[in-house]
């Protein structure tokens, strides 16, 4: 019994409890904003007034009260706690008509966006070097680290 507690004595409590970073915890996928596709600019003309254009976009993620002739659209995805996609739309307005409009890059069509969607659902292949969580947990329970 003394040499078990002497013997247990020599190790500390973080060789027991699993490392969670290492285990794998899964973090939800998270899109945040506007998601604006081509089509949708491609309906914006100038002078379109600022229920048409929110007709057609969608209401603004940002609005300034202090800034009331400009409508930002900003979109972000992150995957497992990494930011993969951020896109910022904006809409500039004179005497409340849509006066012009910019921004980054967008997906051409709804079609290319379920494309890119059933793209993010597929989890991409393990390599052949990687090790589950269970086989991590197990070479922490050997001592292999």
């Amino acid at each position: 019994m003394l040499a078990t507690v002497l013997l247990h004595g020599c190790s500390t409590w973080r060789d027991y409890v699993p490392d969670v970073r290492r285990m794998g915890v899964y973090k939800l996928d998270i899109n945040q904003g506007n998601y604006i596709t081509q089509d949708m600019v491609d309906k914006l003309k100038e002078g379109q007034t600022k229920q048409q254009v929110r007709l057609i976009l969608g209401t603004p993620l940002l609005v300034s009260a202090f800034r009331d002739n400009r409508w930002d659209y900003v979109y972000e995805y992150t995957r497992q706690g990494k930011k993969v996609e951020h896109r910022k739309f904006s809409a500039y307005f004179a005497d409340d008509k849509l006066a012009r409009w910019e921004g980054d890059e967008l997906p051409v069509s709804a079609a290319q966006l379920n494309r890119i969607a059933a793209d993010r659902a597929l989890a991409p292949e393990p390599g052949a070097g990687d090790k589950g969580a269970w086989e991590r947990f197990m070479d922490m329970l050997k001592g292999n680290r």
